[in-house]
């Protein structure tokens, strides 16, 4: 099984939705289903199909959460130093061509999200920052053509 590598935050934020599907979302899709049968017939029952497709969409994501939680390699940010980007790293690039800056922060595939500044390890802009310093000049191919960024920051907090 591969390692699956999180920050702690994003640990924490997988166990809580696991928490939320298996204690809340469960019980309130079995009531549906329940309340949905004893409408009748369950061959026409629109009520009974919506909540037992949401119960197996449910079931699957907390399958996929117990597996990601158990493959988890949780890496704790605050623990890690240095001028060289790597995992946990908060990256601050300005973009050459633009001047426009931006700050990624590179996490774990489940926690990234690009509009909260999350890039997962795998991304291209990530792999490409991997192992660079301050005043490095990375390329990085993006769907709109390739983008040249300088790296004027790096911390981990």
């Amino acid at each position: 099984m591969e390692k699956v590598p999180l920050t702690v935050k994003g640990y924490a934020a997988l166990e809580e939705e696991l928490k939320q599907r298996q204690q809340v979302e469960r019980p309130r899709i079995i009531q549906a289903i329940s309340e949905a049968r004893s409408h009748g017939d369950l061959s026409e029952n629109a009520e009974y199909h919506a909540a037992k497709e949401s119960q197996a969409l449910n079931e699957g994501r907390i399958l996929e959460l117990e597996s990601l939680l158990a493959r988890a390699e949780v890496i704790d940010i605050a623990k890690l130093s240095g001028d060289r980007i790597k995992f946990g790293a908060t990256v601050k690039l300005v973009d050459e061509d633009t001047d426009e800056e931006k700050v990624y922060q590179i996490v774990g595939e489940p926690e990234s999200d690009v509009r909260s500044g999350r890039v997962s390890v795998a991304s291209p802009i990530a792999r490409a920052l991997l192992g660079k310093t301050i005043g490095d000049t990375v390329e990085v191919s993006t769907p709109g053509g390739g983008k040249s960024y300088e790296v004027v920051g790096v911390s981990f907090s």
